[in-house]
Order: structure tokens, then sequence, then C-alpha cells
């Protein structure tokens, strides 16, 4: 059955969406926060500036209206970067229609309440259970997370693509599976949430570092290393905070691992390299216009890992020289010279 999707964003994710469900048949409202955004893109309805040479369909409404992008709506997209995610929703929960899923596309940990994505649209509209926020989010509206090894650019090129829509409610999932899937971008479902946007977010903090090695030349066996162990602390955070292992070898664990470490069109991995050819952060940060989520979530993964008591040494070391200023160089080192271990799921 056609959905009337609404989407909230006009970014690159949020258009390469539109795309998708117009292709499905679905009717797409697009809502931005920013009036003069809005009317750039209904001038000419390329993304000029995100992702050159994808355009929104025409049959796609476009708005900055917050009660009139509802309108009619039967599923909610949110497309914003989550340490946005708050202000925005804050923003829009009066006009939020009741009962329609949600499904978000964000991959990221709010930094200062470190939840997922989905218990922040949770948390605003009401009814997450704070006391144990690994449980998930409980909440009046279904909710859903829709992930996978999905570069904005390629989707935009129409080249095929998988992802997996994550909920508790089972029923959403298919929802949400039944309305993204054509025949070049196909959804698979998954019961855990909590797995599929840890994966998400964590994956974007081992890119970083998979940069900074592309940076500094060196090599494809050390960077095939940090990946097998990159995916080894992710799991292991997952696990410790409620994950399936499953989770971690699928779509949107290993999947997206590998994708956003190996694209040179991945923001995460670029920031990581232009850190690794010696460029600081500030300066690549102000020369981007998409936002690389790995760099806030790194803080977020950080205190996760030391609330629950997990080693996570990849994600340590990015953290040390993105906000430490410790040299690459020296991180890889100290890395590579750590006692010596058995290979195992949590050596």
């Amino acid at each position: 059955m056609p959905e009337h999707v609404t989407i909230l964003g006009d970014g690159a994710m949020a258009t390469v969406c539109s795309i998708l469900l117009i292709q499905g048949g679905h009717a797409v409202t697009m809502w931005g926060a920013f009036e003069e955004s809005i009317e750039r893109l209904q001038q000419n309805r390329e993304q000029a500036r995100l992702l050159p040479g994808a355009r929104i369909p025409p049959n796609v409404h476009l708005t900055a209206n917050d009660a009139e992008c509802f309108r009619g709506s039967t599923m909610i997209l949110s497309a914003i970067p989550t340490q946005f995610m708050r202000s925005v929703w804050k923003r829009l929960k009066p006009f939020v229609p009741a009962g329609v899923a949600i499904v978000s596309v964000a991959k990221g940990i709010e930094n200062e309440s470190l939840l997922r994505p989905t218990q922040v649209i949770a948390d605003v509209l009401g009814g997450i259970q704070m006391a144990d926020a690994t449980k998930g989010p409980v909440c009046a509206w279904p909710l859903v997370a829709l992930s996978g090894p999905n570069i904005a650019a390629e989707l935009a090129r129409y080249l095929p693509a998988s992802a997996v829509a994550a909920s508790s409610d089972q029923v959403s999932a298919r929802k949400v599976q039944e309305a993204f899937t054509t025949q070049w971008f196909r959804v698979y479902t998954n019961p855990d949430a909590i797995g599929v946007e840890l994966a998400g977010a964590t994956k974007n903090v081992i890119a970083i570092a998979a940069g900074m090695l592309d940076g500094l030349s060196a090599g494809n066996n050390v960077k095939a290393a940090l990946v097998t162990r990159g995916l080894v602390e992710i799991t292991r955070l997952g696990m410790a905070m409620g994950a399936l292992e499953s989770t971690f070898t699928g779509l949107a664990g290993l999947g997206d691992l590998m994708t956003t470490c190996v694209s040179p069109e991945g923001r995460n991995r670029t920031v990581g390299e232009q850190i690794g050819k010696g460029k600081k952060l500030a300066d690549v940060l102000a020369k981007m216009d998409n936002v690389a989520e790995g760099v806030p979530t790194t803080k977020a993964v950080v205190e996760l890992a030391r609330r629950y008591n997990v080693e996570m040494p990849i994600t340590q070391a990015v953290y040390e020289i993105l906000f430490d200023g410790k040299d690459c160089i020296h991180a890889l080192t100290d890395l590579m010279t750590r006692d010596p271990k058995p290979e195992s799921s949590w050596g």
C-alpha cells in the first residue's frame, strides 16, 4: 500500500530517500529547517552542494512549514544528523501525528545523553525508560532504524544496495521494508535495533582510523587488521549493551564497516585521511559541507566503553588523536606494540 512519507531534513540522505520512495510509488514531503535552503531546492531541484548531480524528483513536495509538512503523513523519516536531532524534534513535536511509524537513518550517539537516534526521538516525544535505556525506546510511536552500507552518492546514481530495517516492532519493520524496497534497493528486517544503531555509529569511528592509515600510506595489510579488530571491539561494546552478536556480522555491522572504511566518498574516512596527512581537525571540518558524525560520536563511544567497562583500544586511539593532539604514527605504534594476545572474539 502506498505511503505518504514526510522526510525531515533536506541533505544528501534525505534526497536519496526521496528518490527511493518516489520510485516505489509513494507520496513524499521533504521538510527543511531553513526556508532559504528549501527555496534554493525549489528553484532547480538539484542537491548541488551536498550531492552534485542528484535531483529531487519533481513530485516531492518541499516545505519549511512545521505544521504543513505532516499533512497526510503515514510515515516519518528522520534524516537529521544525531547531534541536531533533539532540537529538531522538540521544534516539531506539537505537529507530529499520533501513531505513525518513525524511521531514523542517522548514524551516531548523542554526546550529552549517550542515547541512540531512535532513543533521542522517543525521549523527546515521551516514554523512554531512562533508567535502563539499553532496553530500547518505549514510545507511542513505532520506531525503526534503517541502516546499512549506503553511500549516498552511490544511491543517487541508482547503484544497487541493501539495508536493514530494525525494530522490536516487526510489523513496523516490515512496513518500512515494503516502503523502501525497489529493484535496486533491497531491505531486510532485524529485531535488534540496539545492535543496528550501535553498529552504524561505531563504524564511523573505525572509518576515521582507516582514513588515518590511508593518509599515512600505511598499506592494506594494516588496514585489513584495523577493520577486523575494529569489528571485534564494536561487537564487544554492542553485546555488553544488550545487542545480538550476529547483527555485527551482517549488513549493518560488517557490511557498513567495510564500505565506510574503503569508499573514497565516505565522510569519516576522508576526515581521517586528512588528519593522517597532517591536517588539523578544525581545519578539516571547516572545509566540509556534510557532517562527519564519527567525530562527535568518538567522544560518546569512549564514554560508553568506560561505563560498560569494555576495552576499545582503536576507538581510544582515535579519541586521543582527534581531541588530545596525539600524533598518528605514535598512536599506530602504541597499538602495534600492545601486549601480545591470542586471537579470539574478546582478545
